[in-house]
């Protein structure tokens, strides 16, 4: 990609005079933060620092903006819609350093973590108090990163997104202007819900350094299960059925048959090779029973077979480790291929309809798609492998998402649930909320960001 700015040298010397060593523009370090997950082609910045404390994040951001860099924050590098590429160059503001856990308030069930913060170790920290932190996107992402992209995961059927469990962030404006956007207090009817608009804003309109979330208290009982389905109609169906019916089923994931095999494959587990759910139900020992049965007997009536359980801890894990480590067992299944993953989310009511229609449209792909995804919220993702050495295989994904994302707008969903838009998703953004909106984003984004240097070419068209 091509670098639309000149890259003033300077910046570094004045970088390296606020931050010493944190400042590195060795080769090694730019490729690491010029590439994430997704199937872009790398776009490393210029230099990469990695500031420890909100004061030093501004005083990074004062000195790229007087000289007109471009600044891209960075977590661990795990998202898939191309968020940290410097695809014009600059200033890669890598906050996984800013690691503290400011304050955890037991009584008030929320926690203030620096953006560097990530889940497993907010979670490890915090697993003496009883309380957890439940949103789970697979990977071991940042907070910090988890709030930009408005991230979701595995638990998000019972207890929501990153939009409904982040109270308060402490943001650094363009300007140099730190400002938190909220108190701790539960709700708030103070002015305009700055809060929402930074969650989901990918660090186009400024560069969060502290998070303060909600935390839930763990429950007393939780229990997992795995479930092998004759077909994938089987899934969608006893994951509709299943909601409809008031269950509060905590987790609800679909693989398919492909997915399972390479699973199988990649993490030495024995799962019948077939279009799978699995389910985890939180509550009282009784009630976490009452949940399983009565989505066992569902899922039989569907053509469910094989439901096993894990109710130990390290077995529930194990159960969900597997799941998680789909997307890397998958890549294995074609080496050297990249993946761009589909990301659609459509009413409860139309899952069934929209994953038949997708189903039959795989099969005239160039290579075996697996499935996978969050069906308890309407969310889920197809895999399609891509040669980086054969750009003809990129295009055809993309005509093939493209057909994807139209059919969900068609049934009232969205083109993107937990991915974020980045560089991938600018045009099917503007297909689902249309011109007038976008433009509405765009004149936002100049208000915050007039000189577009806040993680610039993400999100919004600006040129």
């Amino acid at each position: 990609m091509n670098k639309a700015r000149e890259f003033d040298q300077t910046v570094v010397t004045e970088l390296q005079a606020l931050l010493g060593e944190r400042v590195s523009t060795s080769a090694a370090v730019r490729e690491h933060h010029g590439k994430d997950e997704s199937y872009f082609p790398y776009a490393p910045p210029d230099a990469v620092v990695f500031p420890h404390s909100t004061e030093e994040v501004r005083d990074v951001v004062n000195i790229c903006r007087r000289h007109r860099v471009p600044m891209i924050p960075f977590g661990v590098g795990t998202s898939l819609e191309g968020h940290i590429l410097a695809v014009k160059g600059g200033v890669c503001i890598d906050l996984s350093q800013m690691n503290k856990i400011v304050e955890v308030h037991e009584s008030d069930l929320d926690a203030v973590v620096q953006a560097g913060v990530t889940r497993k170790q907010l979670n490890e920290h915090i697993k003496h108090t009883g309380l957890f932190f439940p949103v789970d996107p697979g990977a071991d992402a940042t907070l910090g990163g988890m709030a930009a992209t408005r991230a979701s995961g595995t638990n998000a059927v019972r207890y929501g997104t990153m939009r409904e469990n982040v109270i308060s962030l402490k943001v650094v404006l363009a300007d140099g202007r730190v400002i938190q956007t909220a108190r701790r207090a539960k709700k708030s009817a103070a002015g305009y819900d700055l809060t929402r608009l930074f969650v989901g804003s990918e660090g186009t309109l400024g560069i969060i350094t502290e998070v303060t979330v909600r935390l839930y208290p763990v429950q007393e009982a939780m229990s997992a299960a795995v479930c092998a389905f004759e077909s994938v109609d089987g899934c969608t169906n006893t994951v509709i059925q299943t909601i409809q019916a008031g269950v509060p089923i905590a987790r609800c994931d679909i693989v398919c048959e492909k997915t399972v095999d390479a699973i199988n494959k990649y993490k030495k587990t024995d799962y019948r090779v077939a279009p799978t759910v699995f389910f985890e139900f939180h509550g009282s020992a009784a009630s976490v029973v009452e949940q399983a049965e009565i989505v066992q007997a569902i899922a039989k009536d569907n053509g469910g077979m094989d439901f096993q359980w894990a109710t130990k801890a390290e077995d529930r894990t194990r159960l969900w480790d597997a799941r998680h480590n789909a997307y890397f067992a998958c890549i294995q299944s074609r080496p050297g291929s990249r993946a761009i993953s589909t990301d659609v989310c459509v009413p409860i009511s139309r899952l069934a309809e929209c994953v038949a229609e997708t189903m039959e449209d795989c099969k005239d792909y160039f290579a075996p798609v697996p499935l996978l995804g969050h069906i308890g919220d309407g969310n889920f993702h197809l895999m399609l492998f891509v040669d980086p050495a054969r750009p003809e295989e990129a295009e055809q994904a993309k005509t093939f998402n493209k057909r994807v994302v139209d059919r969900a707008l068609r049934m009232e969903g969205t083109c993107t649930g937990e991915h974020g838009v980045g560089l991938g998703k600018i045009g099917s953004m503007t297909r689902e909320l249309g011109e007038d909106v976008v433009s509405l984003m765009v004149d936002i984004k100049k208000v915050f960001d007039p000189e577009n240097l806040m993680n610039p070419g993400k999100v919004v068209p600006i040129q």
